[in-house]
């Protein structure tokens, strides 16, 4: 037998996985309106101000097998007016043939366990163009194809960078995660600008639902210390060879009541940003 196939006998090598969808918005799971509008109740425009109710999205990403706590990364070129967060698409009456996702992204390789995992997302260098997709699907009509990203031409000249994104497991529960990404332009290396990386991490919201329901936290580990490998859970086999020092990280720690600890180390001195994310809503 091989490895992959003794994993397949072990339920919990499937614990973790792409269960992170690329799109949640738009769909049947998030319509609780009153008269059924399935795919408008919940636009790609209300993602980033709306908390989901029945699961989440992200670029590339995974989840446990019950969703509760998500990664995936996120993305900012310092053009776009938001975050790259989420696939881009278009609702049931705003495309020329009903709902539509324009982002391109490709799953290259997974294991039947999912102990590796790998794939790719196309970002451009230029702003995105979320108003240019709209009003050109809203108004070609339903008998000619639809209008794709790369009608935009924001893609000419190889102007987008290819940010892949691999997983690979040691164990069921330690997850290696790598992001690579390559600058793809044919220009000057000089005028490229700088693309901002940000790995999220974060927990599907069942609070907000249930009163009962106990809220999950994400907090700094050893109080934002930097700290040696070895020294915390689920890393202390890890070693460095001999006459280098021990690799240095940065640890954020999650707790949630039906999951309980789990821990995200982060290589080098990285900076940390902490949201919310609900939105207080007003009578």
């Amino acid at each position: 037998m091989t490895k992959e196939s003794k994993r397949l006998q072990q339920s919990d090598w499937k614990k973790w996985g792409p269960y992170l969808s690329e799109r949640q918005w738009g769909t049947v799971r998030e319509d609780y309106s009153a008269t059924g509008e399935a795919w408008d109740y919940f636009s790609h425009e209300q993602a980033r101000s709306r908390a989901y109710r029945w699961g989440e999205d992200g670029i590339l990403g995974i989840s446990d097998d019950r969703q509760f706590l998500c990664f995936a990364v996120a993305l900012w070129n310092g053009k776009d007016p938001i975050l790259k967060e989420r696939i881009y698409g278009l609702t049931g009456t705003q495309g020329n043939h009903g709902e539509d996702v324009k982002d391109y992204y490709f799953y290259l390789d997974s294991t039947p366990t999912h102990s590796y995992m790998k794939g790719l997302y196309k970002y451009p260098q230029a702003e995105f163009p979320y108003a240019q997709l709209e009003l050109e699907s809203r108004h070609i009509g339903r008998r000619r194809r639809e209008y794709e990203l790369l009608d935009t031409e924001i893609f000419d000249n190889n102007n987008y960078y290819d940010v892949f994104v691999e997983y690979a497991k040691n164990t069921p529960e330690d997850i290696l995660i790598k992001i690579t990404i390559t600058n793809c332009s044919r220009g000057s290396s000089r005028t490229v600008p700088t693309l901002h990386l940000l790995p999220t991490l974060w927990f599907r919201n069942t609070w907000s639902w249930d009163k009962n329901t106990v809220k999950p936290t994400i907090s700094v580990g050893a109080n934002g210390e930097t700290v040696a490998v070895g020294g915390f859970p689920d890393i202390s086999k890890l070693s460095h060879p001999k006459g280098h020092s021990p690799l240095q990280y940065t640890v954020i720690k999650t707790n949630h009541p039906e999951q309980g600890d789990r821990w995200l180390y982060c290589e080098g001195k990285s900076e940390l940003l902490f949201t919310e994310n609900e939105t207080a809503l007003s009578d």
